[in-house]
């Protein structure tokens, strides 16, 4: 039986986050432990393991927000018939051809700069920069996409 990508990611985060999860019991029954000592030192150990996992479970629900929100804008544009049609030849190491993913952005980042409040252009450009390989300008571009989607219904 073959999974789809998305299947296959799902699968990804859902491990990683039980796994992460399952640290953040553990790391909490240790700290319970070390605060019952009564000395300073494991006390304030205890503390620090206390809010360490609290940050973690933090980052953790914020990035599975992120993703949650990222996929349904992609369904949105894909259900519209509006997903970037340029395709990226990637090398054996699945890198993506450089010069094929510089090509590719000019358009999409004109198209965001001239629609600077379509949330529709900032998730083009955003799934053009992943597909390319440049996961923090994706990020940036995904991120102001769900910011004006976000600001379009509360309208």
């Amino acid at each position: 039986m073959r999974f789809s990508a998305r299947t296959r990611a799902i699968a990804g985060v859902v491990l990683i986050s039980a796994l992460l999860v399952l640290y953040f019991v553990f790391a909490g029954i240790r700290a319970v432990a070390l605060l019952s000592s009564g000395s300073v030192i494991p006390v304030l150990m205890g503390v620090a393991m206390l809010v360490l996992p609290l940050l973690g479970a933090w980052a953790l629900l914020r990035e599975l927000w992120f993703g949650k929100e990222a996929t349904r804008l992609a369904d949105r544009l894909d259900d519209a018939g509006r997903m970037p049609e340029e395709e990226v030849d990637v090398s054996p190491t699945g890198r993506p051809d450089r010069e094929q993913a510089e090509a590719a952005f000019p358009k999409y980042r004109a198209e965001a700069e001239a629609e600077p409040e379509s949330w529709q252009a900032w998730m083009r450009l955003g799934i053009v920069y992943d597909a390319c390989g440049d996961r923090k300008r994706a990020r940036g571009a995904i991120r102001q996409a769900i910011r004006l989607e976000r600001n379009e219904i509360r309208r």
